[in-house]
């Protein structure tokens, strides 16, 4: 029978959603509907494709099969051992299985299995047509979709698993497939207190914009025939379902509305989170234009944009030198209202908080930074790690060994002291107070204020960051300046104190939950160290082991985390690194070794050049056979070893046979290249590329000689040479960790 496509049509509605749920539940709709429809056996030939608003989750798929795919499976039955006696005469095992399946004995079949001669029956099940099975998918991709936070509203299905929860109440849904309603109902539950909320029945009726319609009445019913028509409709009643189409929309009319008052949007990229999050607030936006006094342009910048971006999602503008105008714009929900109105609405309460924002500058300044760090001492940072007074004396002293015995930049040291002295100092302002986003960065302008040197400032103002494991994340060495040493050992000391201090606490990260944020210290701290060179021009090459070591030294009690903080930390690198693009197989290769002696640094450049190598022949032969040296190098112990390499014969004195002779000169050649770049942290490149030459003779090797010989010196002899292959290969990476598997 000739398959047929059809479209497929799901709205649901809902009480509005907030806009940072959006973007993952539009996603885990359209996963949820896919999984769902590919284990109903309902074929599509085009892509589900999702969409959302606040009031709105909708999913379309244009060519979706009318009818499911035909189900042939094997239905395996008792042993023929036990289906039949001496005679071959069915007993009851047979009968009952045949009786099963609805078919007479004749019809099972022998077939031979690993466990010996068993019936079978090959069943055929013909597929139901697509309309009739839809309502059970919806009924489970309705239960798949997990919310940050779900509300029980007294609602319940008919697929007998009880209440149904979900972000917001659902009012209505539309599910059509081929123009025509899916039968579906979401009931209310026999206990419903409120008697008002009727049950909710699928039908193919949307609503327009709440409060505006360019016909009719506002937010009333559309019927809808297809996805084309529900797409026309909804745009002709002030609803853009597509964020990619708000967002666009958002663009143009900032871009058009800072012109007129003669500047431009502030940091307007596509990847500002304030333009990513706007669209998901509104169903058809518009921008309006507000100002406030000029008077407000003495406060820090920092302060204003907070105010308008976090606290009131408006958009700040800047003049060509990119300095704040006194003009601000707001993305309303309402494309035909008094604009005016609500301009002046949009500036009364901003220029409130900006009022409130000034009271806070002028008092906090009042007093010296430094004067507020006694303050501190009544702030708890964690019950057994005392006041943020006593971290900010941690984050001094480590940041201070940090600069002089890690960095090597004794010039940094009292810099970098200072700086993570008065690192904490902001949280006792009123400014932190009332707006926290701007803690470090106040810290930062206070101290800048009261006259301190430039490097301390900066690094205060950055020392949170930095916050993403991107390359480009933010601070960027160009706004860094002189400031990046004494940056970089006061970031990295705050993200390490925190994370082995909670550590040693008791205190860790399960599963999703991360309340403390140990995880983006911990990657904080790896980023830096990751990109040394590129946020300061220093090419030292620290390990994770360095900055822990320290980090255990100056914390006021003698903590034992029992090796969790350095199982931690090793996945919090791997999962950077991966995240940056590189192989995981490399990855493990690259961090085999105890997450105390990897440099981040070194792991980073051994994996930019290893995939140049990782996939020849000659590399792939010494990965394959690296596991079996380590194998064999295992029968010899580490002391053995060392005994042997101090006081016994040198192996070419021992070992004549020609596969010998050629791997320990292969060894020494590649001895002085591999131990060189591992040495000065360059050269990587040259390395491998020299290991790579070590596989053709460790394969003649194993091919011609018999490690464990009867000989007892012999054996020891030819076990001295394995482990030295072992050693100098793991030097560079766990080459086993990179067999292509088959």
């Amino acid at each position: 029978m000739t398959t047929t496509y059809k479209e497929l049509l799901i709205e649901i509605g809902c009480e509005e959603m907030p806009a940072s749920w959006l973007p993952g539940i539009t996603r885990q709709l359209a996963s949820a509907l896919s999984l769902r429809l590919n284990e109903a056996r309902i074929v599509s030939s085009t892509p589900v494709v999702p969409f959302s608003t606040p009031r709105r989750l909708g999913v379309s798929v244009m060519e979706l099969a009318d009818r499911q795919t035909d189900l042939q499976e094997t239905v395996t039955g008792p042993p023929v051992s036990a289906a039949f006696d001496s005679d071959g005469q069915p007993k009851a095992a047979a009968k009952g299985f045949a009786s099963k399946q609805g078919v007479a004995v004749d019809k099972l079949v022998r077939v031979m299995t690993p466990k010996g001669e068993y019936l079978t029956y090959q069943r055929s099940q013909r597929g139901r047509t697509t309309r009739s099975v839809l309502g059970g998918i919806l009924a489970e991709v309705l239960r798949d979709l997990a919310f940050p936070k779900q509300m029980q509203w007294d609602a319940c299905m008919e697929d007998g698993r009880g209440g149904l929860v979900f972000g917001r109440p659902i009012r209505w849904l539309l599910f059509l497939y081929d123009g025509r309603v899916v039968p579906f109902s979401i009931q209310r539950t026999a206990t419903a207190r409120s008697t008002g909320v009727k049950a909710v029945h699928s039908g193919n009726v949307t609503y327009g914009h709440r409060f505006f319609a360019r016909k009719g009445k506002a937010g009333r019913e559309l019927k809808v025939r297809s996805f084309a028509d529900y797409r026309r409709q909804l745009a002709s009643a002030y609803v853009l379902i597509e964020h990619d189409e708000r967002r666009e929309r958002v663009t143009k009319k900032l871009e058009s509305c800072a012109k007129k008052v003669g500047g431009r949007v502030a940091q307007m990229t596509t990847s500002s989170s304030l333009l990513a999050e706007v669209p998901d607030l509104i169903e058809y936006p518009s921008v309006v234009t507000g100002g406030f006094p000029a008077e407000f342009l003495s406060l820090p910048d920092e302060v204003l944009s907070t105010t308008m971006i976090h606290h009131q999602h408006y958009f700040p503008v800047v003049d060509r030198s990119g300095h704040l105008k006194p003009h601000f714009l707001a993305v309303t929900n309402t494309p035909r209202d008094n604009v005016a109105r609500i301009a002046r609405n949009c500036e009364r309460v901003l220029v409130a908080r900006l009022r409130d924002a000034r009271f806070f500058w002028d008092a906090d300044r009042r007093r010296r930074l430094d004067d507020r760090f006694e303050r501190l001492d009544t702030l708890l940072f964690h019950k057994k790690l005392g006041s943020y007074k006593k971290k900010s004396m941690r984050v001094a002293q480590l940041a201070e060994r940090i600069a002089k015995d890690v960095f090597c930049i004794p010039a940094a040291a009292t810099s970098a002291y200072r700086a993570g002295q008065l690192s904490k100092c902001d949280l006792a302002t009123d400014m932190v107070g009332e707006f926290p986003e701007l803690q470090g960065v106040m810290g930062g302008v206070y101290a800048r204020d009261q006259g301190e040197d430039e490097k301390v400032c900066v690094a205060i103002y950055h020392h949170y960051l930095p916050a993403g494991i991107t390359e480009d994340a933010l601070p960027s060495r160009q706004v860094l300046g002189e400031a990046s040493v004494v940056w970089a050992a006061v970031s990295i000391a705050d993200k390490a104190d925190t994370v082995v201090g909670l550590f040693g606490a008791g205190e860790k990260p399960t599963g999703s939950r991360d309340p403390l944020g140990m995880r983006r210290q911990a990657q904080g701290m790896l980023r830096v160290l990751v990109d040394l060179p590129e946020f300061t021009g220093l090419d030292v090459r620290v390990s994770i082991g360095d900055v822990c070591r320290l980090a255990h030294e100056v914390q006021d009690e003698d903590f034992n985390a029992n090796g969790r903080e350095s199982v931690f930390l090793l996945e919090r690198l791997r999962y950077l690194l991966e995240e940056r693009g590189f192989d995981v197989r490399n990855v493990r290769a690259v961090t085999h070794e105890s997450v105390n002696f990897i440099c981040p640094l070194d792991a980073r450049r051994k994996l930019e050049v290893l995939p140049e190598f990782s996939g020849t022949s000659d590399f792939q032969k010494l990965a394959t056979l690296f596991k079996r040296v380590k194998n064999i190098a295992r029968e010899l112990s580490e002391q053995e070893f060392l005994d042997l390499e101090t006081k016994g014969a040198p192996l070419v004195d021992v070992l004549v046979e020609s596969s010998e002779r050629e791997l320990i000169e292969e060894l020494t050649a590649c001895r002085h290249v591999i131990e060189g770049a591992v040495h000065s942290g360059t050269g990587y490149r040259e390395a491998f590329a020299s290991a790579a030459k070590l596989g053709s003779a460790v394969d003649r090797f194993f091919s011609e000689v018999f490690v464990m010989a009867d000989d007892v010196s012999l054996r020891l002899a030819r076990l001295r040479l394995m482990k030295q292959v072992e050693r100098l290969i793991l030097k560079l990476a766990d080459v086993s960790e990179l067999v292509q598997e088959t």
